[in-house]
């Protein structure tokens, strides 16, 4: 096979951790852009004056110091100002060398290096020399620390999905209990971490149909999702950050100035990360090895003193360690969790052909599920049928197939055989190393595997979104109804938007929460994202149409990037009333405040409260407290959540990251407290010369007296909370806000809110157009309805308003069609069933709850009659054919009375 090649440079190029392992291990060649190398060669760049010293020499294995020479012909490809040919082609040759020839390297100072690598190729570094460009990328670049961080980034990546699969073989070789590995997945409350789930997601799917699991309990066991999800997340990170450190650049300047320099600390806390975690994973591998081998009496004593010995002596993490030696440790460390792993491997191996083995002599079976498996030994004759089956699982069948297949020696009676054992442990080692050739194969099918949909559980929804079932369309479609008839009672227009908006629209609108808008991938050349709320969209069409007065509703899907918790969603229905334009003091909030309470009520979803406050209250009481005006907003995101949290949680969120003083959280602690009936409350804070004296609170003051007079004389004050809590993050309201709470037994938080924001159809450049709306949360509204259902035996609720079931005993389609298409002709909602059963009829009739029968039968047909059945009052009788449709529609009639 001819070895590949990889280019360093040229447009569009990119070095991956991947390429610098094959080129470090011999598997590709390096070769250099030729258009990069003919600029370099034309380079006019002086030799530097600068005096270079030998110091504190440093030498790396023969594939580190391939690794970083990769790297570093890669940073003064990319580099190119004051970098002439020289450098790269010497490094070229070294490394076209073959793999075993750079152990003379010296990375300790940047002469110590030069001078060897010159000597490598042959050369004396005084004929060679330097550039200040070159010196400045040897020093400034890290490219040693780069370069083993991509061997890291490879190696480990291979390790993960090794560490599960072994680590399956484990779990039946020991017979362990998985009841707790495969049940540690999502639990919905949006606590759950992602990379632990991902990995008992996996296991469940490997173990599937595995009866040789299930009776010893074992932490080492029950800890693998905690372990691998900690070690997937530690490789996902070295990934990210090695990615971005081989391809960037040590910009100099024409002065000879550095900008964008990275430093090797971020790389070494990102791979101290990496260490730990292997650490973590090692010694859970070699617990499940020692449990393995102990259930089958293997003495492997000797053997796990080196391993654990070495997993205990860790890696040297203090401040004074030198980094290129730490990242040589921790590379050394990848091999040793190798060799564990190659240990794990060949025990559970050993021990399920051990099992294999005792079983078929008293007279069991052994079988693999394997997707292998042929349909000849699934149609095995009767009598082995019978036989009581050993199953493995049917991605364990498949992993211990493929690792044998590695394995160059059968184990015969190989429990007593340790010569055996630790060939198989040398097999594997080699077979885990990525530049074997058929790893790559066998991970791609373990992922295969997991990612299957044939062998994975049932399909799920992602978080925060949910189905909704013909009876919860009923529902839903109940609900519309009402919230629409409402909104148009008031003399609202409909009006659409689109689901995203460009993403400037939306952006500095929401406060803290703009951190929730979802955003999409760049497709049109445009940057949008998908709309975060109804009222952002509806003020951007006003402003883009010049419309200056404009009553709307509209309802309609919003989105939310957010990590839901048991009631929240990610995806749900908003149903919005905005009015639009200059009117008199107070009406339109009076309006708004008055059609979610009828809302409210209509929908009979039990009692509920609406919170009422208003921002210049609230931004005045914050005056008066001592807060500045700069932090006005983020302190009310921080009072938004006292709903949710106590207030000495909020008080230490205040101080400590928004930079309050502990004396005016509590004041403000003070005043939030404050809540009651709102004439009550309204009137002792118009006594309080503090709210009176400043312009914000004495304004709101005033328009809250003539908006609680309104609410009073429309009778629907009652269900007006006033509350100083109350402070809605949003950074668009400018004046009443509100928010309406249900307060029965169906715990689902807020189900509607709103308020005024006068300038937010401003900020789209045009002239202010004040505004006031509210915004149902329908999602909520539902579970409430469907709780309700479900607690009332009395109430149910019917997924299709069909009327008529024309049922044809026998199986003329032509009938059902010519008689159906008459009821629907007359507007009569009628489905048809032709089927020879009458229990068929009978039973749709009542799962369906449909009034009314046309039943025709041979006796019916004959006599030109069809026979009307009513299923609640249980009667039949026999009418003409040509007088169905007068008929069924007198006998509807009746019904609805």
């Amino acid at each position: 096979m001819a070895m590949k090649t990889v280019t360093i440079g040229g447009k569009g190029s990119s070095l991956t951790s991947s390429s610098v392992y094959s080129i470090a291990n011999g598997l590709s060649q390096v070769n250099i852009d030729s258009p990069i190398l003919e600029k370099l060669s034309s380079s006019k760049s002086s030799l530097s004056k600068k005096t270079l010293t030998v110091s504190n020499s440093r030498f790396l294995t023969n594939i580190e110091a391939r690794a970083s020479l990769v790297v570093l012909l890669n940073k003064l490809i990319i580099t190119q100002h004051g970098i002439r040919s020289a450098l790269p082609i010497l490094i070229t040759d070294a490394l076209s060398g073959g793999p075993f020839a750079l152990e003379s390297l010296d990375f300790g100072s940047v002469l110590g290096f030069l001078d060897t690598l010159c000597k490598v190729n042959g050369k004396r570094f005084d004929d060679v020399g330097v550039t200040d460009g070159e010196i400045i990328v040897l020093e400034e670049s890290c490219y040693a620390l780069d370069g083993i961080c991509a061997l890291l980034d490879c190696c480990s990546s291979s390790l993960s999905t090794l560490a599960d699969a072994v680590a399956s073989l484990s779990c039946e070789a020991s017979s362990a209990d998985v009841s707790a590995l495969v049940n540690s997945l999502d639990s919905g409350d949006g606590f759950s971490v992602k990379d632990e789930v991902a990995v008992a997601s996996d296991f469940k799917v490997l173990l599937t149909g595995s009866k040789l699991v299930g009776k010893n309990g074992s932490k080492a066991v029950s800890e693998i999702p905690e372990v691998h999800g900690s070690f997937r997340e530690s490789v996902k990170q070295v990934h990210s950050t090695t990615r971005v450190k081989l391809n960037s650049s040590v910009r100099i300047g024409k002065d000879g100035s550095l900008s964008n320099v990275r430093g090797g600390k971020q790389l070494v806390k990102t791979v101290s990360s990496l260490a730990a975690s292997l650490v973590h994973l090692g010694e859970s591998s070699l617990c499940r090895a020692q449990l393995v081998a102990r259930c089958q009496e293997v003495d492997i004593h000797s053997e796990v003193l080196e391993m654990s010995g070495t997993l205990k002596n860790g890696i040297n993490l203090s401040p004074e360690v030198n980094y290129l030696s730490l990242f040589h440790e921790i590379n050394s460390l990848v091999a040793t969790v190798r060799k564990i792993l190659a240990w794990e491997g060949a025990l559970a191996i050993l021990s399920l052909d051990s099992m294999e083995s005792k079983e078929n002599a008293q007279g069991f079976q052994v079988v693999s599920l394997s997707v292998e498996t042929k349909k000849g030994n699934a149609n095995a004759d009767k009598k082995s049928q019978k036989k009581k089956k050993v199953v493995l699982g049917k991605g364990t069948a498949v992993i211990k197939q493929l690792l044998k297949g590695r394995l160059n020696s059968e184990g015969g009676d190989t429990i007593e055989n340790m010569a055996v054992l630790n060939e198989w442990v040398r097999d594997l080692c080699l077979f885990f190393e990525p530049k074997d050739q058929d790893l790559d194969t066998f991970l791609k099918k373990v992922k295969e595997m997991v990612e299957s949909n044939e062998s994975r559980r049932l399909p799920k929804l992602p978080k925060g979104t949910r189905d909704f079932a013909k009876e919860q369309m009923a529902i839903r479609g109940k609900a519309f109804k009402i919230i629409e008839e409402v909104f148009k009672r008031h003399g609202a227009m409909a009006l659409d938007t689109p689901a995203f908006e460009l993403r400037e629209t939306l952006m500095g609108k929401y406060g803290e929460d703009s951190k929730l808008v979802y955003d999409l991938a760049d497709q049109g050349g445009e940057l949008c994202s998908l709309r975060y709320d109804l009222t952002v969209p509806f003020a951007r069409y006003v402003a883009m149409n010049g419309i200056t007065s404009f009553k709307r509703y509209q309802i309609a899907k919003v989105y939310r990037r957010d990590n839901p918790s048991k009631g929240r969603y990610r995806e749900f229905y908003q149903c919005d009333f905005d009015i639009a334009g200059q009117y008199e003091t107070m009406g339109p909030d009076f309006e708004v405040v008055k059609v979610l309470t009828e809302l409210l009520d209509e929908l009979n979803i039990g009692d509920y409260e609406i919170k009422l406050n208003h921002r210049k209250l609230l931004d005045g009481m914050l005056e008066i407290c001592g807060v500045p005006p700069e932090k006005f907003r983020t302190i009310c995101s921080s009072i938004d959540k006292l709903d949710k949290q106590s207030f000495e949680t909020i008080k230490k969120e205040m101080v400590e990251e928004k930079g309050l003083t502990a004396e005016v959280a509590d004041k403000i602690g003070t005043l939030v407290k404050k809540r009651g009936p709102p004439l009550e409350l309204l009137s002792e804070l118009k006594k309080d010369s503090q709210f009176l004296e400043n312009n914000g609170s004495s304004l709101a003051l005033k328009d809250l007296e003539i908006l609680f007079e309104a609410l009073e004389k429309s009778k629907c004050i009652h269900r007006v909370v006033f509350d100083l809590s109350l402070a809605r993050g949003l950074d668009y309201y400018t004046g009443v806000i509100f928010e309406a709470v249900f307060k029965g037994t169906t715990q689902v938080g807020s189900i509607a809110a709103g308020g005024r924001y006068d300038n937010l159809i401003g900020m789209f450049g045009t002239k202010q157009v004040p505004a006031v709306g509210a915004s149902l949360g329908i999602e909520r509204v539902f579970n409430i309805m469907e709780q309700q259902l479900e607690n009332d035996a009395n109430q149910s609720i019917r997924a299709t308003e069909t009327e008529v079931l024309v049922s044809i005993f026998g199986e003329d389609l032509g009938q059902a069609a010519e008689l159906a298409s008459e009821l629907w002709g007359a507007k009569i909602k009628t489905e048809y069933l032709v089927n020879k059963r009458v229990a068929k009829h009978m039973d749709r009739a009542k799962e369906s709850r449909i009034p009314l029968m046309v039943i025709v039968g041979d006796q019916e047909r004959s006599a030109n009659q069809v026979r009307i059945k009513d299923m609640q009052a249980n009667t039949e009788e026999l009418v003409d054919r040509d007088s169905v449709v007068e008929e069924v529609r007198r006998r509807l009639n009746l019904i609805s009375l």
